[in-house]
């Protein structure tokens, strides 16, 4: 497939970390006679850069990790003539980015105050304060939004001033309460040093239980309930991936950089994970707005062409959906995941008629993709409603699960799944 200056063959598609090591093992890897022009393109995945949870996916900022690789790495992947795939995240950042740090430093007076989407501010007018804080929008606003999580996507986040703001996370998060020791509480007890003992107990007792500082059972020492949990309060740390507010000037400031650091590395394609999460408006969908998120591709089209860096919009959609039709009728590249199942079940009925219709389709609509047979989370089966009946679906998800293998929910983690009601044996990895 070409497009542009370059064409796409083969590509790898590996975490540095589990293929050689580091990238230089990569390299390794790459330079043996026997893997001599079998690639034409690498897409390292993101534990490539500054990351913390997600196997990378949840981005402190794009500078190379140092323990995996280095700016000669990449210089001689492009000496090598192999074209690099990396990732952009559009809809979020880590807890842990320069940016969300600041908002717990400096709070109101943050630079980045507005960086985030603040959930409240987005849904003023449109709901009902909640006792706890948050607005609660009106129930007609949510009938179009897609949660991937329990309840609303919210982290509660506390200033400086003690005032708790809530902020959109639609994906990952956590919130850490640190164990004490007495002389934490010294103040608390007015150096009493036997109640700061008890209540150190006492808390750190609920930390390991999982309980919020508010649930601690304080029994004679009730009176220090208010300074005690003010305390885990204000040093409660958090995880996860905030969602960036597309308004912000500073995000798309942020959008422009990243593209030129991506492109600095060499870059000929960037991935745009979660794209179509990003666009969001009260009373619209928050997952593939329209026509939002055509708007948003637009603009960061503009940003990647100065830079010879060619977009690979990111979705997981049913097929029958269409949404993969409508990509590439936007004039984007497609990267679905309908491959890997279609292989399966071709192997296992031992025909490969869908497999073949699939491929007709692609060819007769002259559609640009980019295919992969691996899937860092997970097997994606789902995906494959409207290409194949329900009971096939089901059948190569039992037949993945009963072999040790994971399936990918359609919007969802990486699974072991009994029944296609998605009953969850152990969820672990990316989303």
């Amino acid at each position: 497939m070409c497009d542009g200056d370059f064409c796409l063959g083969p590509m790898l598609n590996a975490y540095p970390d589990s293929l050689g090591g580091t990238l230089k093992g990569c390299i390794s890897f790459l330079e043996q006679p026997e893997m001599k022009d079998v690639f034409s393109s690498f897409y390292i995945l993101p534990s490539l850069f500054n990351t913390d949870l997600d196997r990378g996916f949840s981005v402190i900022d794009y500078r190379l990790n140092d323990l995996l690789a280095e700016q000669t790495d990449l210089d001689a992947l492009r000496s090598m003539g192999i074209d690099l795939k990396l990732d952009f995240v559009l809809n979020h950042a880590s807890v842990l980015s320069e940016q969300f740090q600041d908002i717990l430093k400096n709070g109101e007076q943050s630079l980045y105050r507005d960086f985030f989407i603040d959930w409240n501010r987005f849904w003023a007018g449109h709901g009902t304060m909640t006792e706890e804080g948050y607005i609660r929008p009106d129930p007609e606003l949510l009938q179009n939004m897609f949660f991937r999580k329990p309840g609303l996507p919210i982290l509660m986040v506390q200033f400086p001033d003690g005032s708790n703001v809530p902020y959109w996370n639609t994906f990952y998060q956590e919130v850490v309460y640190s164990h004490v020791d007495a002389q934490d509480f010294m103040a608390i007890t007015h150096g009493k040093y036997a109640p700061a003992v008890r209540l150190a107990s006492l808390v750190n007792a609920a930390v390991e239980q999982g309980k919020w500082p508010e649930q601690t059972e304080l029994g004679q020492l009730e009176v220090y309930r208010g300074a005690v949990v003010d305390f885990m309060e204000r040093n409660r740390r958090y995880l996860g991936q905030m969602d960036l507010n597309i308004r912000s000037p500073l995000v798309w400031e942020f959008y422009k950089n990243t593209l030129q650091t991506l492109a600095g590395y060499g870059a000929k394609i960037v991935r745009l994970d979660a794209f179509a999460y990003a666009p969001k408006e009260p009373g619209a969908r928050n997952f593939l707005n329209d026509p939002g998120t055509w708007e948003l591709l637009g603009k960061v089209t503009d940003l990647a062409k100065p830079l010879g860096i060619t977009l690979l919009p990111e979705i997981h959609a049913s097929y029958a959906e269409g949404t993969y039709r409508t990509i590439a009728e936007k004039g984007y590249m497609v990267y679905d995941f309908f491959l890997p199942g279609l292989l399966l079940d071709a192997l296992e009925r031992r025909s490969g008629e869908v497999l073949v219709q699939w491929i007709r389709e692609i060819c007769e609509r002259k559609m640009l993709t980019v295919n992969m047979l691996g899937c860092h989370d997970g097997i994606p089966l789902l995906d494959l409603k409207g290409l194949l009946p329900e009971e096939r679906i089901q059948s190569l998800i039992d037949t993945v699960v009963s072999r040790g293998g994971y399936v990918k929910d359609l919007h969802g983690a990486k699974k072991r799944i009994l029944s296609s009601k998605c009953h969850v044996l152990q969820c672990t990895g990316r989303r």
